[in-house]
C-alpha cells in the first residue's frame, strides 16, 4: 500500500528504496541489481535472463576467441606446430573466463544469474536521461538498468586478458620455436590491441550490438565464407573436402550461420522456426555452383572473343 501511494519520481530510471515494506529517502540512482518499477520504487531484478539476452552474451564472448584465432592463424606461419596448441588454449582461456565470471556474478558461486529485462534501448544508455524537473538541478539516476548485460562482458574481458597474460607467453615462448623472437609474440601483442578496442565498443555501442548482434554475424560469416573459399579457390565439391581445414571453415562458418537464424528467430514458434536452419547450407551451394560462372579468366577469354 506504501508502495502505491510513493509520489512519481521524474525521470525514466530514477526511484526511490523500498525498506521493510515502505517507500524512504528522496528520488534518486537505484541500487545495482535493482531497477525503478512503474510505481517508481526501486525493485531488485530475479528473472533469469532470456534467450535472446544469452544469445547476446554468447556472441560477445565469441568474439575475443574468434579474433585470438584468426591471430594466432595469421601469425603463426604454414610450418608452426604450435599453432594448433595455442588453438586450444585460446579457447580453454575464453571458457575459463566465462565460467569465473559467472561464478562472480550474483547469485555468487552459481552458474546462472539474475537479470532486469531490456525494455528498450534506452536502457543501455541511462546517463543519457538524468532528468531536471526545475531546468536547473540534475537528479543523477545513472544505473546498470539492464543488469548484469552491460558489465558482465566488461568483466569477462578482464579475466580473458589476465589469463592470456598468464598461460600464453609461457606457451609461445617453449612452443613457436619455428618463428623469429620478433614474430612469435605477435599474436599476443594483436590481442593487447583489440582487448582495449572491444571494451570500448562495449561501453560505448553495447545497446546498439544488442540488438544488431544477430544481422552483423549472418553478413560478416557470409562475406568471411565468400573471401575464404575465393582465396583458396573452391570451385567445387572435391576442392572444398580436398583439406580437412577447409571443412573445419566451413562448417564453423555453418555454426555461425546457424546461430544468426536463431538469434533473429529467437525460437518463439519452434515448428516455424526450426525449418529455417536448412538454409544453413545455401550460401555455400549457391557459391560452388555458380563459382564456374564467375571466373575472371572465363569473363576476360569471353570479352576478348566478343561473346
Amino acid at each position: 500500500m506504501a508502495v502505491a501511494m510513493s509520489s512519481t519520481c521524474p525521470g525514466l530510471y530514477c526511484g526511490r528504496r523500498l525498506v521493510n515494506g515502505s517507500v524512504e529517502g528522496d528520488c534518486g540512482v537505484c541500487p545495482r541489481g535493482e531497477r525503478a518499477n512503474l510505481q517508481k520504487v526501486c525493485e531488485r531484478c530475479t528473472e533469469a535472463p532470456e534467450l535472446y539476452d544469452w544469445l547476446y552474451l554468447g556472441f560477445m564472448a565469441m568474439l575475443p576467441l574468434v579474433l585470438h584465432w584468426f591471430f594466432i592463424e595469421w601469425y603463426s606461419g604454414k610450418k608452426s606446430s604450435s599453432a594448433l596448441l595455442q588453438h586450444i588454449t585460446a579457447m580453454l582461456e575464453c571458457s575459463v573466463s566465462a565460467v569465473v565470471t559467472l561464478l562472480v556474478t550474483e547469485p555468487v558461486g552459481q552458474l546462472r544469474i539474475r537479470s532486469c529485462r531490456v525494455q528498450m534501448l534506452s536502457d543501455w544508455y541511462t546517463m543519457l536521461y538524468n532528468p531536471s524537473p526545475d531546468y536547473i538541478h540534475t537528479v543523477h539516476c545513472t544505473q546498470e538498468a539492464v543488469y548484469p548485460l552491460y558489465t558482465i562482458v566488461l568483466i569477462y574481458y578482464a579475466f580473458c586478458l589476465v589469463l592470456m597474460m598468464l598461460l600464453r607467453p609461457l606457451l609461445v615462448k617453449k612452443m613457436a620455436c619455428g618463428l623469429g623472437k620478433s614474430d612469435r609474440f605477435r599474436s599476443v601483442y594483436a590481442a593487447l590491441y583489440f582487448f582495449p578496442i572491444l571494451t570500448v565498443l562495449q561501453a560505448v555501442g553495447g545497446g546498439l550490438l544488442y540488438y544488431a548482434f544477430p544481422y552483423i554475424i549472418l553478413v560478416l560469416s557470409l562475406v568471411t565464407l565468400a573471401v575464404y573459399m575465393s582465396a583458396s579457390e573452391i570451385q567445387s565439391f572435391r576442392s572444398l573436402v580436398a583439406k580437412k581445414k577447409r571443412l573445419v571453415v566451413l562448417f564453423s562458418h555453418w555454426l555461425l550461420h546457424a546461430y544468426g537464424i536463431v538469434s533473429i528467430s529467437r525460437l518463439d514458434k519452434l515448428e516455424q522456426d526450426l525449418p529455417l536452419l536448412a538454409l544453413v547450407p545455401g550460401p555455400a551451394l549457391f557459391y560452388i555452383a555458380t563459382a564456374k560462372f564467375t571466373e575472371p579468366s572465363r569473363i576476360l577469354s569471353e570479352g576478348g572473343n566478343g561473346h
